[in-house]
């Protein structure tokens, strides 16, 4: 039973923590092969589940060390269809290891929750084009039915809500949460942008929060922005604005590279832990709803660990 979709503990406020860069972790510091990024594959094998389980594991660690709460998201970023189907996947199977990547994350939940730590479960939702370029633009009627097999598959999971990372316009974010709405399960919706603080498609971030709100009743529960530096998006922020309320989270890259440049990097930018940290801690003064943290491209527990400890002493204990 997925018993916090209707009482999500993120939004009383408290300090939630996620994981870094799955991918880019498994990549560059594990040394793995991922085809296309796609860190589902792993689940495929004994080797690859407990390669994840302990990726997991020490993000929950860290959880416990500095006594806040954690969102497990799904290695399931790339598991939509046409990635799955390049990989050879049919659909029974893609749907059974979406299944299988929120079970794996149930079993680590059952082992640290607590009143002091809650643990929340989301299915992650990854583009069904490139995370960087709006190559393949879906209206979003066909965003809704692309993505409302995966959506289904977590939905008879003990997952509490889904979350969207990397959308690059606004038509898929649209499509997204209106197949969420549909089966009544929260949805979180992460944008990215480029280094003047835009979507790829050249349009503001202000914009795509209003746009979408306004095409599904305001249907996401928050949303948040993964895959830039915060160097790329501060100056676009503007205190006191309604649509800055609408921002919970953040998952920032550590590198301020480009996208273009990141995808042409042979060598992990893991940029500065530390900085990163204060950079966070800068942005709770400007995010009025900003309590969830973790890392995109590059940063792994490293640099989660330097968010916790410069954003920690700015929020107070779990209510009990």
């Amino acid at each position: 039973m997925a018993y916090l979709r209707n009482a999500l503990p993120q939004l009383t406020g408290n300090l939630f923590l996620t994981d870094g860069g799955l991918e880019t972790t498994l990549i560059f510091l594990d040394g793995l092969e991922l085809p296309d990024f796609a860190a589902f594959h792993l689940l495929k094998s004994k080797e690859g589940e407990h390669l994840l389980r302990r990726y997991y594991l020490s993000y929950a660690e860290l959880a416990k060390k500095f006594k806040t709460g954690l969102i497990l998201e799904s290695a399931t970023w790339r598991a939509n269809p046409d990635w799955a189907f390049k990989l050879g996947y049919t659909r029974q199977e893609l749907a059974e290891v979406n299944r299988k990547a929120i079970h794996l994350l149930d079993e680590i939940r059952k082992k640290y929750e607590s009143p002091d730590m809650p643990v929340v479960i989301s299915g992650c939702i990854g583009p069904r084009g490139d995370g960087y370029i709006p190559s393949l633009v879906m209206s979003v009627e066909e965003a809704i039915q692309y993505h409302t097999a995966q959506i289904t598959a977590f939905c008879e999971t003990n997952a509490d809500l889904v979350t969207a990372m990397t959308l690059n316009y606004a038509e898929e974010a649209i499509g997204i949460a209106s197949a969420a709405k549909e089966f009544e399960i929260p949805v979180v919706i992460s944008f990215t942008v480029e280094t003047d603080g835009h979507l790829p498609t050249g349009q503001t971030l202000k914009d795509a929060i209003e746009q979408t709100d306004r095409a599904t009743g305001f249907y996401p529960t928050y949303y948040m922005l993964n895959c830039a530096h915060p160097s790329h998006f501060e100056s676009t922020l503007r205190p006191g604005e309604s649509w800055m309320r609408r921002i919970g989270g953040i998952r920032a890259n550590s590198s301020k590279k480009s996208h273009e440049e990141l995808n042409e990097s042979t060598e992990l930018d893991i940029g500065n832990p530390e900085e990163l940290g204060q950079h966070y801690a800068r942005l709770t003064k400007l995010l009025p709803q900003f309590n969830i943290m973790g890392g995109c491209c590059g940063t792994d527990c490293r640099h989660v660990e330097q968010i916790a400890i410069a954003c920690t002493p700015l929020f107070q204990g779990f209510t009990k």
